[in-house]
């Protein structure tokens, strides 16, 4: 008689590279964001004090923003999540309608190794990103472009920033209250059991 299978061994979910680029990506947009809030907030202004040091923090850590994803591209773990992020199958369909009509339960939510929400917000934030560096170097390079180029720029820049804000808020609350998806983050395995249950179609 064969033995029932052990649902709470670890499966490796996330390389080292892929840990340490999702941490240093998160540290980097974490400086964004806390400088950001420096900047546009008089409070926290008056409080921190040094804007000329806050500005180029900011304008740093937004350049260096793009590099530990570049850099994780030398992992095939890595190019192999991205294209697992990059395809949009008929399950993630049914995983958004689900979502869309609240329906909580594991078997109308199928998902592969990640999940359609998880898709969309890659995506959305790899976007985002973009568009925060090109439009963050027209502000900074101000001789090299027209004014109204600047004052779209920093228009978009600076809505797009309290968007960023708002999502970001969202992404660390659902991880905040998944802690074996934070496990999986901080160590690179989850149990058998939960990516049976959250991500029934993948096979790692």
């Amino acid at each position: 008689m064969t033995p029932p299978a052990d649902t709470t061994t670890g499966v490796g979910r996330f390389s080292r590279t892929e840990r340490w680029v999702h941490r240093t990506t998160a540290v980097l947009m974490g400086v964004c964001v806390l400088t950001a809030a420096c900047l546009y907030i008089p409070q926290l202004a008056e409080f921190v004090g040094r804007r000329a040091l806050v500005v180029t923090l900011h304008e740093w850590a937004g350049l260096a923003l793009p590099v530990p994803v570049l850099a994780g591209l030398a992992s095939r773990a890595f190019r192999a999540d991205l294209s697992r992020l990059n395809r949009f199958g008929p399950h993630d369909r049914t995983w958004l309608r689900a979502a869309l009509h609240r329906d909580k339960r594991h078997a109308s939510r199928p998902a592969g190794k990640f999940n359609a929400g998880q898709k969309i917000y890659a995506a959305w934030i790899a976007g985002a990103t973009l568009v925060m560096l090109g439009t963050g170097l027209l502000m900074w390079f101000t001789h090299l472009t027209p004014l109204v180029w600047r004052t779209s720029a920093t228009f978009v820049h600076d809505w797009l920033a309290l968007t960023i804000g708002i999502v970001l808020a969202g992404h660390i609350g659902m991880a905040l209250a998944d802690p074996e998806s934070r496990r999986g983050m901080r160590t690179g395995s989850v149990s058998r059991e939960w990516a049976d249950r959250e991500h029934p179609l993948w096979r790692p």
